[in-house]
């Protein structure tokens, strides 16, 4: 789908503006402090963590857009798409996963988590965590509020490669960032092909779901 017939240009649409991104990293500040002190008065496991993690992000992108008001969800991209490009990527992240899996090295973390996936009693947590708010916050994050923002300044294809880029990145681990770069770039085309977040998070929950369900099941 073209620049031209992208919601987030018409003037009935205000864009992300860089504004609502500086709201978002201090709701983020914020959130993630109260966290911290929550978590060291109430010890939790890495799923807690994790999922209290993402759970303050998810606050922080609602936080952010609030004043937005009905304008956010189209910004956001949160509008309907063909399943026919949610089926196309969610094959293809599984493709690319395991291609992936295969050639590098398998990142630290993601050995934690699939630890994790391994004891059935803490499967269903897991797969919450991991196969449901994970990708949410992160495709609010990465190809909502900045590939909205971006987009609406230099275009959608600035706003593929940086959003993609900074998806790989904020996963630290260098192993880790190769791993995620090719699914960022396919999930990256994905929201700007459909000018919609549905078919990149469609995906994106089959890729971790995919990988959660494979540790408890197929490992070992």
């Amino acid at each position: 789908m073209s620049t031209e017939h992208n919601l987030l240009i018409y003037k009935d649409i205000r864009p992300i503006s860089g504004w609502t991104l500086l709201l978002f990293v201090a709701a983020l500040l914020i959130v993630g402090a109260l966290a911290a002190w929550f978590l060291r008065s109430h010890p939790h496991g890495l799923i807690g963590i994790l999922a209290l993690f993402y759970a303050g992000g998810l606050l922080a992108v609602v936080l952010a857009v609030l004043p937005m008001g009905r304008d956010a969800p189209p910004a956001l991209a949160l509008r309907k798409a063909g399943w026919r490009y949610a089926v196309f990527g969610a094959l293809g992240t599984l493709v690319l996963s395991v291609t992936v899996s295969w050639i590098g090295p398998e990142p630290e973390g993601m050995k934690q988590v699939m630890e994790l996936a391994q004891d059935r009693g803490k499967l269903l947590p897991s797969l919450f965590a991991f196969a449901v708010l994970a990708p949410v916050v992160e495709e609010l994050i990465f190809r909502g509020l900045l590939y909205g923002w971006i987009e609406s300044r230099w275009g959608s294809k600035v706003a593929l490669v940086v959003s993609s880029l900074a998806f790989a990145a904020a996963h630290f681990e260098l192993a880790h960032i190769l791993l995620v770069l090719p699914l960022g770039f396919l999930f990256g085309w994905l929201r700007r092909r459909t000018n919609s977040l549905m078919p990149s998070m469609v995906s994106h929950i089959v890729n971790n779901g995919f990988a959660v369900l494979s540790a408890a099941f197929l490992s070992g």
